[in-house]
């Protein structure tokens, strides 16, 4: 199977099992997301309380959301891009396409090479990947600077391509029910960021957090870290421009993201990383959060 190698491990390595724990958004219209969150992804609703909820897949949440009153969508700013869902498997990720395409929900199924995911926009414009891994069919990454994608028979491709929905489908059978929630198993896979600066970001979350460097597409103005080496648990990218502000309080969109230390070892180790750095971050109930040099909102939740 093929796996994309880390360009860079930081001298100060985050735990390689630390991984992504959920999203906040902000939104305009809580009770339209949920309906949305749970009929058209199939989310379990986990909680509830005055404005805010969560869902998942009946373990821990993977998707918080926050009513704000008078909220409204700004463009040009920092923020989150897209979160993406990960499926077990392909058969998932059919089931989840169905749901939509039963529902007639637009979305945009692609074939990564490396991964086999749709895109779609939830009803307030946050955008959401829906993904699977498929290594076996060849990879997806950064080389040289450019991002590259080869099949595992070494044929290139531009890992973009429209998914072939026939194959994906042959998965599922006959008197399949698409209504079912997700499985347990379901969770975040990665989140993708706009900030304002490829190289501050790049050294926030590699040199200074730890993450693995997996490579920047400076043509492409993209870039990814991850725990452990995976493919992305980060992208970010300077498309809404280079020195792009952060958003005012009233906008619709990223409260924060998070991610969970697999034991207490690792949650101090990262803790006396903050302290030996002196970043400044502000303890929470859960853990603490860190704005990054975008102030993209970071929660590192204690195990």
């Amino acid at each position: 199977m093929n796996q994309p190698q880390p360009i860079a491990i930081a001298p100060h390595r985050i735990h390689p099992e630390t991984k992504p724990g959920y999203v906040h958004l902000k939104v305009a219209s809580l009770e339209s997301q949920l309906t949305f969150y749970q009929q058209a992804l199939g989310l379990r609703l986990h909680w509830r309380k005055d404005n805010s909820a969560g869902l998942g897949a009946g373990g821990p949440d993977f998707v918080r959301l926050t009513e704000i009153p008078g909220a409204r969508r700004y463009r040009g700013v920092t923020g989150i891009y897209h979160f993406a869902i990960l499926f077990s498997n392909r058969y998932e990720l059919a089931r989840a396409i169905a749901r939509l395409f039963a529902l007639r929900w637009p979305n945009s199924p692609t074939d990564h090479i490396l991964t086999k995911t749709t895109y779609l926009e939830d009803p307030e414009g946050n955008t959401i990947e829906l993904y699977c891994e498929s290594p076996e069919d060849g990879i997806f990454a950064v080389e040289g600077g450019e991002f590259i994608a080869r099949r595992a028979d070494g044929s290139p491709s531009d890992g973009r391509e429209p998914l072939d929905l026939d194959a994906l489908f042959s998965h599922l059978g006959e008197s399949e029910s698409f209504d079912a929630p997700v499985p347990l198993e379901t969770r975040i896979g990665h989140f993708h960021l706009h900030v304002s600066n490829m190289d501050e970001t790049r050294r926030y979350y590699h040199d200074l957090l730890g993450f693995d460097d997996m490579g920047i597409g400076r043509r492409y103005r993209m870039g990814m870290v991850s725990a452990g080496g995976y493919h992305h648990h980060i992208g970010y990218n300077t498309w809404q421009g280079e020195g792009a502000p952060p958003p005012p309080p009233d906008a619709l969109g990223l409260e924060h993201i998070s991610f969970i230390f697999p034991n207490p070892q690792a949650w101090q180790d990262f803790m006396a990383r903050l302290e030996e750095l002196q970043l400044p971050f502000e303890q929470t109930a859960e853990g603490v959060l860190l704005k990054d040099p975008s102030r993209n909102g970071l929660l590192f939740q204690k195990p």
